[in-house]
């Protein structure tokens, strides 16, 4: 994952984020960093920690629209947060730093060196995250639960194929972020080591296949 400061040294970067008017805090986990956060102009980028987006129906069903991890940047440039229905919460102690859209397109930076570097780390970095947006969304439209287990299997395997890994969320997360049943997707897991394509021990996955 391109770094959004990447090639620019500390004092320039330190310059650039007055210049923003970058904005950088500490959260502890299980804060919902957006109940105080002007929705429709900011970017915001993960500096330690992570971070859910999460969606809640008016049953109070919860799905998980995104996990934003260290390194990786959200906000109105690349989620839809504006709905008051979405909540983004932090899943441990977790640092970010904000930027107000707006001050992208400060006339004081636009013609420096590191300017230009930010603006294309910030391109760069938005096409990888379209491009992880568009697994989950080859992700979801597979159609048993089944399918939907092996293909994000296949895509915490990584493109060099681990065998093992180590889910990043709880089961229960990951029922609500394949957006399954949480007790069909454990009987499908279930079915999935019975029939030798998986081995389990805690949320270690190793693929037998």
């Amino acid at each position: 994952m391109t770094n959004l400061f990447e090639n620019i040294n500390d004092k320039n970067i330190e310059k650039l984020k007055r210049i923003l008017k970058a904005n950088t805090i500490k959260y502890p986990k299980n804060v919902n960093i957006l109940s105080n956060v002007k929705r429709d102009d900011f970017i915001a980028l993960v500096d330690t920690g992570t971070v859910q987006l999460e969606r809640s129906d008016y049953d109070g069903n919860t799905t998980i629209i995104d996990t934003i991890s260290q390194g990786e940047i959200f906000g109105s440039l690349t989620s839809s947060i504006k709905n008051e229905e979405v909540s983004c919460i932090t899943k441990e102690e977790t640092q970010i730093t904000f930027i107000e859209y707006n001050q992208i397109t400060n006339d004081e930076i636009i013609k420096t060196d590191s300017y230009i570097l930010f603006i294309k780390n910030l391109i760069k970095l938005l096409s990888e995250q379209v491009s992880i947006k568009n697994s989950r969304i080859e992700l979801l439209t597979q159609k048993t639960t089944r399918d939907k287990l092996l293909e994000y299997f296949k895509l915490q395997a990584g493109p060099i194929r681990n065998k093992s890994f180590t889910i990043p969320i709880t089961f229960t997360e990951l029922a609500n972020y394949l957006s399954v049943d949480r007790s069909a997707m454990t009987r499908e897991i279930n079915y999935l080591k019975e029939e030798g394509f998986i081995k389990t021990n805690g949320r270690k996955i190793t693929l037998l296949y």
